[in-house]
């Protein structure tokens, strides 16, 4: 073979060196997709999310700022953010990025002063992202404080939902706005519709868009059935260096505020069209070996700026390294294969280059349920799904309220309507509407009662709460009356249940949620799913203060703390035993009521006496009923000794040595932990609520006590 054999060999080979020398940069498709579903364990990677400042997880949300008065939550700063860069716009090409994002989130102000401050916001800025001095408050943690136009790393681009009105900056003290580089929005809304603002306390929903073609930057806002919309435009290759973090920004200033993200989801295309809408997928974890951020595909993280030249390197040498045997060998420089044997096998190995291909972008993230927003519903609609609240419709009445089985148009499902009796004091019956709307709506757990909205007709002086109807009714059917039996593998998931809902309300809400737990107020789902309903009896108690007294006693006959009942001073002590959770699991597991309605004289402590009466015997499993011992399993029946002790450590007499919810569930959920349950002084006496005790507040006008069968 001579040279000029070569030439047409050669030609593409030169070709190619020239292509690769001349461009170091690759044009790609880039997307960046990811789903996180903070309120459920499964439904996130905390490795994927970067907390800075006071930011911390909790086990429904992202706290952004302080949630802790022992230590001041005024002056509170804290992001959280995406822990990779998100390319936004083609340093070569020039073309933009299209994204999407939606959020839950929730602005809890201080009800106690009833004043807000600051917000919240969603940003995109240099990465990876960090803290400056100086941008609390009014800044949102955003841009140092007085920065009208950032430049270079401090650039931003966000979507702010502001609390506070900062003269000179702000337009009003709740609205929602565009910043570009400033706290001073380009664009705003007033989020002015009386009580779905964004200090209602509601969950809300946000849309996020920006679209390449027309760079237009959209935000839309849901709280309940209000709406709110803003637009700009916006070239972020003006703006934002090309690739850029993303998160949220929190920051308070002399005010208390909390603010958290329930949820987040981001998918966005570089080199594409425009992206569509993030859509749930089943829930899924990555490989162990292959460790790489919820959601995203391996090679939208390659940062192709370093391993693209490095490619070309590689090409360009492999190329070079075959030109130069082919010339060599055409030239007679080396011999033949198999002309020399040695030369032969020294000869280089042909080199061969595979390319891998990138699999589907397929956001692995755990499916979310839509985020179901209470609204407002008018009296007539009330009506229509009541058939006029006719008696047959009727559920049950407690102490202040009227319950009523309804079928909404919209949305298409059953309901519990609770009307506010006309007969009490028109404060009482506003204060005990307005206590039970702030609570739940500060509320999300699949162990709480749903609430579907709300009715104010003031034209009627009508006050009603809409709630989900659970199709099992209570437990106290179950357990006392003609309902379904309940084996033992359906009692302890409700106990777990119960737990966990009060883990969440003592451990994870701001307030200590202080309810009336009894069986009445655990309802069941068609899966027997326990929830707690009836939070009209709620009091809320700030973490780490002194315990407040109360004139009114809120609680079930038989499942209301002594120490309560005579010093009326409630604690998360009182609320593991008086509001339910120790009498209810002893309930559970003997079937017996612990106050019943036959014995006018009976105490409260009647079923706990019993029960540590057999503990003292070693005979504990007696206090079981016997129907639920004989079917059961030795499995089980170890089970319920551990449920029965559980439940006298959480009812002990002495307060301090009751465990917090969270030590009750951990022993619940263990087999080997040892129960720290030592027999108590009133053995041979047990302290005994008299009858005239409860009778004599009965009368009292702020009495809100009624017996468990008439709860709903």
């Amino acid at each position: 073979m001579t040279c000029s054999h070569l030439i047409p060999i050669l030609v593409p080979f030169f070709w190619l060196y020239y292509l690769l020398l001349s461009t170091f940069h690759l044009p790609h498709a880039t997307s960046v997709s990811f789903d996180f579903d903070f309120s459920h364990p499964g439904g996130y990677n905390a490795a994927n999310i970067s907390l800075q400042g006071d930011a911390y997880f909790h086990n429904q949300f992202i706290e952004l700022t302080k949630n802790d008065r022992s230590q001041g939550s005024d002056n509170s700063i804290g992001r959280a953010s995406y822990n990779a860069s998100v390319p936004i716009w083609d340093e070569v090409t020039g073309e933009l990025a299209s994204f999407t994002t939606n959020i839950s989130l929730q602005i809890v102000i201080d009800r106690t002063s009833g004043k807000s401050g600051d917000g919240m916001a969603f940003f995109l800025a240099h990465y990876p992202s960090r803290i400056r001095s100086n941008i609390i408050g009014g800044s949102l943690g955003l841009v140092t404080s007085g920065t009208t136009n950032a430049t270079g790393d401090d650039r931003i681009v966000a979507v702010e939902f502001d609390t506070f009105l900062n003269e000179g900056t702000d337009t009003s003290a709740n609205h929602m706005g565009i910043d570009v580089n400033s706290v001073i929005s380009k664009a705003y809304v007033n989020t002015s519709v009386p009580g779905k603002n964004l200090t209602s306390g509601f969950v809300m929903s946000c849309r996020i868009s920006y679209v390449n073609s027309t760079q237009r930057l959209t935000a839309d806002l849901q709280i309940g059935d209000a709406s709110y919309h803003v637009e700009t435009s916006a070239d972020l290759r003006q703006l934002l260096p090309s690739a850029v973090s993303i998160g949220f920004s929190a920051a308070t200033g002399v005010e208390t505020e909390l603010h958290r993200v329930l949820s987040w989801s981001f998918n966005s295309t570089l080199g594409g069209s425009a992206p569509a809408a993030p859509s749930p997928s089943p829930s899924s974890s990555p490989s162990p070996a292959l460790q790489m951020p919820q959601g995203q595909s391996f090679f939208s993280k390659v940062p192709w700026k370093v391993v693209g030249p490095v490619i070309g390197v590689v090409v360009v040498v492999a190329s070079s390294a075959c030109l130069v045997c082919l010339w060599r060998r055409c030239c007679g420089k080396i011999k033949p294969a198999g002309e020399n044997k040695k030369t032969s096998e020294k000869a280089p190995a042909s080199v061969q280059i595979a390319s891998e291909v990138a699999p589907a972008n397929v956001p692995i993230a755990s499916e979310e349920p839509p985020v179901n927003v209470p609204r407002a519903f008018s009296y007539p609609e009330l009506e229509e799904a009541t058939d006029n609240f006719a008696a047959e419709n009727k559920l049950g009445e407690g102490g202040y309220a009227v319950v009523y089985k309804g079928q909404l148009i919209n949305p298409n499902r059953l309901v519990a309507i609770k009307n506010f009796k006309l007969g009490s004091s028109t404060i009482q019956r506003r204060k005990a509407f307005e206590d039970e709307i702030n609570v739940i709506s500060q509320l999300k757990h699949k162990n709480l009662v749903e609430l579907v909205g709300w009715c104010i007709d003031v034209q009627r002086d009508m006050l009603s709460l809409v709630y989900e109807l659970l199709s099992e009714g209570s437990l106290h059917e179950h357990l006392h009356k003609t309902r379904s039996w309940l084996q033992w593998g359906r009692r302890y998931q409700i106990i777990l249940g119960l737990g966990n809902a009060l883990e969440y309300l003592h451990h994870i809400c701001r307030d200590c949620v202080l309810r009336d737990i009894s069986a009445s107020n655990i309802l069941l789902d068609s899966q027997y799913v326990a929830k707690l309903a009836d939070f009209g009896l709620s009091r809320l108690m700030d973490h780490g203060m002194e315990l407040k007294t109360t004139c009114n006693l809120a609680g079930t006959p038989g499942y209301v703390d002594p120490e309560f009942l005579k010093i009326g001073k409630r604690s998360r002590e009182s609320d593991v035993y008086g509001f339910g959770f120790g009498i209810v699991l002893l309930e559970i597991v003997s079937g017996r009521t612990p106050a019943p309605a036959s014995d006018h004289t009976a105490t409260e402590a009647s079923l706990l006496k019993r029960v540590w009466r057999m503990h003292h015997n070693t005979t504990i499993l007696d206090a079981a009923d016997p129907k639920l011992v004989q079917e059961s399993t030795r499995e089980h029946h170890a089970q319920m000794e551990r449920v029965l002790l559980v439940g006298l450590w959480c009812a002990h007499t002495d307060l301090s040595k009751r465990p917090t919810i969270k030590d009750a569930m951990k022993v619940l959920t263990s087999t080997d932990m040892v129960i720290p349950l030592p027999l108590p002084a009133f053995m041979a006496e047990l302290p005994r609520l008299a009858a005239d005790d409860l009778s004599r507040d009965s009368h009292s006008p702020n009495n809100v006590l009624s017996s468990p069968a008439s709860r709903v």
